[in-house]
């Protein structure tokens, strides 16, 4: 288990420091969205500045998983970041859901790796 673990952090860090990295010097092309809806979402996204914020913490988050510090940290933004790009693919652009799932898989077999860390908030009472 821990063999695969390290390995799913080593990708995980890598995924989300390229495609951090890619948010602000577009060198992977982006398809085109099947929905309008999911068009409208990035302009406004795009727009508002929102994206900025999320491709620095998605390279922040791969750095730590790469560097292999303050995993448990990395874990608990990625939760969140994963919850809203699959939501997103989910209800408005579910042909590109594909790298999400393989990303929340891999926070899956890193988290259990690390769920030691998470007891506190993981119990009913304090």
């Amino acid at each position: 288990m821990k063999t695969a673990a390290t390995i799913s952090r080593y990708l995980l860090g890598f995924m989300f420091l390229v495609f951090g990295l890619n948010g602000f010097l577009h060198f992977i092309p982006q398809p085109p969205l099947a929905s309008p809806l999911a068009g409208q979402y990035m302009t406004v996204m795009m727009a508002s500045g929102a994206f900025t914020a999320i491709f620095v913490v998605e390279v922040i988050v791969g750095v730590l998983l790469l560097a292999d510090r303050y995993v448990a940290l990395a874990l608990t933004v990625l939760a969140a970041l994963l919850f809203n790009i699959l939501l997103f693919h989910v209800t408005m652009n579910p042909e590109g859901i594909a790298p999400g799932l393989v990303a929340a898989i891999l926070w899956v077999v890193l988290f259990l790796q690390h769920r030691s860390a998470f007891n506190g908030i993981l119990q009913a009472k304090a």
